[in-house]
């Protein structure tokens, strides 16, 4: 029988919908403020001293962190204006103690507990996106893109793979340092009417020693990212600039050598089969409008893209890695279509990889940007075939569209995904989805999504129920005081959004959260203690049955330093219908299973030049017991090395059956870097449940913006040879290539 949400519900949701836009109460709005316009020539050398800059008034700041309002205690002068072509931002950051300023670090998008200098732009001014830069006192430049609203912290809703076209100059004395940012107009999409733009803005600057962040406006800490929240910027004004359209072309060239261990015909043994690589491709760019954008790509290679971290999977569910490919990168939260943890209807990494090793893109083209009062995406790639894995040559693609409704703060869409395959495989997915503010920080998000699949496509017909998922969730958006999320989400057993990324199928989750943020008063070494529980049930939709449960309570503290101190306690249902697999060919047999654990997490302050994040847990685990530990140090030598790495232990244990492993991971990375153009990261990686080890290692000569030399080197060995027959080469991988890419632009 077709499985669909209960009428009450159905109504219930409808009735909210219609009075949404009488409920929802309007956002505060200050009249917004008008930039002013440069009214002579400036040089990026991070001084700021020039006639044209001190005739623009600083920004009034507010202490943020660690305490809201409590006083700025370094001076600190922060200016913006504008001119035809770019937007400029200076910061004159004095330091009673300029040894005490915090530069560890030469190398690019990393930051290492540095001082910073930042501005966010919400160029849409739509309430829920911004473009984030910043610096740090060796000249470093950061670029990143917030979505939702910065609802979800770093992991989910900021994106630290954009990048994009700007300039940073930077300069330390024995008064503090001092930076200076040129932004290009053409780097920004935005909106603008008759002779005016309109965007929202926000600017700090981070002390590290100190863990203090003044802040322009005065956004109070009531949100997880609240300096960085697109709804709570200072809303400003530029008149009489239309930015330029450039194309930009970006070529590439690539050789190398690829070795790769192959099974011979008989299976008796393998060997080694060498490849040279040569390939020319590239990448074009160009603003159809000043808020639409066109991306191009023929022969897509990502070569230079790190390699994703080793884990070990001890859950029932396949793990999830994020994208870090840059073409996916441009304001990819439009495609973004989230159905509840890491689920989601589209995720690019469906594109042009299979099991983590790439395919080859032929190419494909992106449209992003904003039409009218629609946020609009459209995406279509096309990939090779990959016979040896079974994968006939596909195109995937993807169309998004959402706008505002009812207030600043609301929105509405839809969203449809494909992949057609040459031997006649078809996967659709489309969706509605909508986030409505109901009032103060109260939030109602519905969505509801189909997909149809060739192989799912019964004789009798197709199953409209059974192939569709829907999500309601109520929340109050803050982190001070009482807050709480619930959400019901069902999905049918022909549900598969192949294009997408799910964990469970044909299952009905109930969950939810509850917790309580307390700033304690000024003279308390702590900034903040947040107590919270949380729940959750997924039920089975042919029988009603428990699949998994969860109960968690947990206490997070952070101190005036920065520091942050978690503790947690969790118990577990798991019912399993067929047995679980574990590294070492250890297997959990079918049945129920209740466990608990406990667990404790300590985060230091980022200033530190060597610091180390440490966690433990220890419970029963399904019918036996486990223990877990993790340390990730950090030590910065110098400004130009940078040591880190991770080390994650478990030790699961079976009594009753007499079963047993010990699963390592290790990471280990440096990062050299001569300057802020030339610079080498050596990622070296072992898995015990895999017995592999991993080298990644990548040179970097960035030459201009756009304009890069990589060397790259990776390896894959095999630790334990015999657990498979025949026996496993030594080397499983290795490849050495070479990449060098040039912008060109008119």
């Amino acid at each position: 029988m077709p499985l669909s949400l209960s009428r009450a519900s159905c109504l219930l949701v409808g009735g909210l919908l219609l009075v949404l836009g009488v409920a929802a109460s309007p956002v505060f709005a200050q009249a917004p403020m008008q930039l002013p316009r440069l009214d002579g020539p400036i040089t990026l050398d991070g001084r700021s001293t020039e006639p044209a800059w001190q005739a623009v008034e600083p920004l009034p700041l507010t202490m943020y962190q660690p305490t809201h309002e409590g006083g700025i205690r370094e001076r600190t002068e922060i200016r913006i204006a504008y001119d035809d072509e770019h937007l400029y931002v200076s910061g004159r950051l004095y330091d009673e103690n300029p040894e005490g300023i915090r530069a560890n670090s030469l190398y690019r998008d990393r930051y290492s507990g540095d001082d910073t200098f930042a501005v966010i732009l919400d160029t849409f001014n739509d309430d829920e996106t911004a473009l984030w830069f910043f610096t740090t006192p060796t000249g470093v430049r950061f670029d990143m893109a917030v979505s939702n609203d910065a609802e979800g912290g770093f992991g989910e809703t900021v994106n630290s793979n954009w990048d994009a076209f700007w300039s940073a100059e930077t300069v330390q004395t024995d008064e503090g340092w001092f930076a200076e940012l040129r932004i290009p107009l053409s780097s920004l999409g935005f909106q603008s009417d008759d002779d005016r733009v309109t965007m929202g803005l926000s600017t700090y600057r981070y002390i590290a020693r100190r863990n203090e962040r003044y802040v322009f406006p005065n956004i109070p800490p009531n949100w997880r990212l609240g300096f960085a929240k697109p709804s709570q910027m200072r809303t400003v004004t530029l008149r009489n600039v239309a930015s330029e359209r450039p194309v930009y072309v970006t070529p590439y060239v690539l050789g190398g050598v690829d070795q790769q261990a192959r099974l011979e015909a008989d299976d008796t043994g393998y060997r080694q089969e060498r490849d040279i690589t040569r390939e020319i491709g590239g990448d074009l760019r160009y603003d159809i409008t000043n808020n639409l954008t066109l991306d191009l790509t023929a022969n897509t290679d990502f070569a230079q893209v790190e390699a994703d971290p080793q884990r070990v999977n001890l859950t029932r569910f396949s793990l999830f890695f994020p994208e870090k490919r840059r073409f996916f990168q441009e304001r990819a939260s439009t495609f973004a279509f989230n159905t509840g943890g890491n689920d989601r209807l589209f995720n690019s990494r469906r594109i042009g990889l299979v099991d983590g090793t790439p395919v080859r893109i032929y190419g494909g083209a992106r449209l992003v940007g904003r039409v009218g009062d629609w946020d609009v995406g459209v995406l279509n790639m096309q990939t090779a075939a990959a016979e040896e894995r079974g994968v006939p040559a596909e195109n995937f693609g993807v169309a998004r569209m959402r706008r505002r409704v009812f207030n600043p703060t609301s929105y509405a869409g839809g969203i449809v995904t494909t992949r057609l395959g040459r031997d006649g495989s078809y996967n659709v997915g489309y969706g509605l989805d909508g986030v409505f503010r109901v009032v103060g920080d109260e939030y109602l998000t519905v969505k509801g999504a189909q997909t149809v699949d060739r192989a799912l496509v019964r004789a009798d017909g197709f199953d409209p129920g059974a192939s569709t998922l829907g999500l309601v969730r109520w929340e109050r958006r803050r982190t001070d005081g009482l807050h709480y999320r619930g959400t019901v989400t069902r999905a049918g057993a022909d549900y598969r959004p192949d294009v997408g990324f799910i964990t469970r199928r044909d299952f009905t989750e109930v969950n939810g959260r509850v917790a309580y943020g307390w700033f304690p008063p000024n003279a308390s070494s702590l900034r903040k203690v947040t107590p919270e529980a949380s729940g959750a049930v997924a039920l089975r939709n042919d029988d009603g049955s428990v699949q998994s449960a969860r109960v968690e309570h947990e206490w997070g503290i952070e101190f005036n330093d920065g520091r942050t101190l978690e503790a947690d306690a969790e118990v577990r249902v798991e019912d399993l219908r067929r047995s679980l697999s574990f590294p070492e060919a250890t297997t959990v047999p079918a049945g129920r299973y209740t466990f608990g654990s406990v667990g404790v997490r300590h985060q230091p302050p980022e200033g530190r030049l060597l610091r180390t994040e440490a966690s433990t847990s220890v419970g029963s685990f399904f019918d036996g017991w486990r223990w877990q530990g993790e340390v990730s140090p950090t030590w910065n030598l110098s400004r130009h090395l940078e040591l880190g790495g991770t080390y994650q232990v478990n030790l699961v244990r079976f009594p009753d059956r007499n079963r047993r492993f010990t699963a390592h991971v290790a990471r280990a990375r440096a990062r050299v870097a001569l300057n802020t153009k030339v610079s080498t990261n050596a990622f070296l990686q072992y898995n015990s449940a895999a017995s592999v080890a991993t080298a990644d290692v990548r040179f970097r000569y960035n030459f201009g913006q756009g304009n890069d030399l990589w060397i790259v080197y990776n390896e894959r060995l095999n630790r334990d040879r015999t657990r498979a027959t025949p026996i496993l080469p030594r080397t499983g991988a290795r490849s050495v290539l070479l990449k060098y890419t040039y912008t060109f632009q008119w």
